[in-house]
């Protein structure tokens, strides 16, 4: 399979503001959307997650320089309406919604058929693609699958695909304890700055990462990252979430957030105008504090 193109389709341009900073809305979430929806006392159907999805969207993505969904739900909510706005692009979820384990540990594999003209095809600007990767993963024992390698596996079978179409390839990560692991702060700023490191050099256009958990941790992860990289939320609440995406611009040479539910969280328990309401008043005010933020201090990609 090739893996460049001289002729790209989209680039990072596309997701990101006039100034070079990702200010991107992550709502891709399927079966944990679902389950958000429960812990509030609704059992949700398919039309109440896309008719979030299609809130959501429609009050923040005129802010945003991008939004990120998925394929079942999210790509739907705005099919044939105005919720996404002019100039927002649409970063689509390519992973599949299910996917193995390995006792507690997942496995990260790709779907062949969701692939970068399959995003080109929901009008999307990137393929975003989750790999739950732990790179400092001792080898496996004989019998065993080799997770790590697996997962880069896929990881790399994605970034030569958008290669060959020519559009971003963006890659997402969450660390997990390992069996038995005393999963502590330093172990897990370790993880995640070994699994940016082994990511990195697959050469994907984008790494979307969690904050390694201080300002030091930060500067080690600016060192072993040469392209651009943007924080993600996981769930943190709002006011930390602001704390944090300050660190990882100044420390850590981010180029902007992705983030979800620190923005959008307390929408799925509302209704109707209480929804219009809270996403105008409440979640829109967030998101440009987050973006006067970036704007301010992320470095913008091109720099990088």
């Amino acid at each position: 399979m090739p893996t460049t193109t001289t002729r790209p389709v989209r680039t990072l341009a596309d997701i990101a503001t006039p100034d070079g900073v990702f200010a991107i809305i992550a709502m891709d979430q399927r079966n944990t959307l679902r389950r958000m929806f429960t812990a509030v006392g609704i059992e949700a159907t398919d039309e109440d997650l896309r008719r979030s999805k299609t809130d959501v969207a429609r009050a923040l993505t005129p802010l945003a320089s991008g939004i990120l969904f998925d394929p079942t739900y999210g790509v739907p909510a705005i099919s044939g309406n105005d919720a996404l706005a002019p100039g927002c692009g649409l970063l689509v979820a390519s992973e599949p919604a299910e996917r193995g384990r390995f006792g507690t540990e997942p496995i990260t594999h790709r779907d062949p058929e969701l692939d970068s003209r399959w995003v080109l095809g929901l009008n999307g600007d990137a393929n975003k693609f989750f790999a739950q990767l732990r790179a400092d993963r001792p080898a496996p024992r004989p019998g065993e699958p080799d997770l790590v390698a697996l997962g880069l596996d896929a990881v790399r079978e994605v970034v030569a695909d958008c290669a060959a179409t020519g559009i971003p390839s963006v890659i997402e990560n969450l660390v997990y304890p390992l069996p038995g692991e005393d999963f502590t702060a330093a172990r897990r700023a370790d993880a995640v700055i070994e699994s940016a490191r082994v990511l990195n050099e697959t050469g994907c256009d984008l790494l979307k990462l969690e904050y390694p958990g201080s300002p030091e941790a930060c500067r080690r992860l600016a060192d072993v990252v040469d392209r651009p990289w943007a924080v993600l939320s996981a769930g943190v609440p709002f006011d930390d979430f602001t704390k944090v995406i300050r660190i990882a611009f100044d420390e850590g040479g981010a180029s902007g957030f992705i983030a979800g539910r620190s923005v959008w969280r307390e929408s799925l328990a509302l209704a109707g105008a209480e929804r219009q309401a809270f996403l105008s008043d409440v979640a829109r005010p967030r998101l440009a504090q987050m973006l006067e933020v970036a704007t301010a201090h992320a470095r913008p990609w091109t720099a990088v």
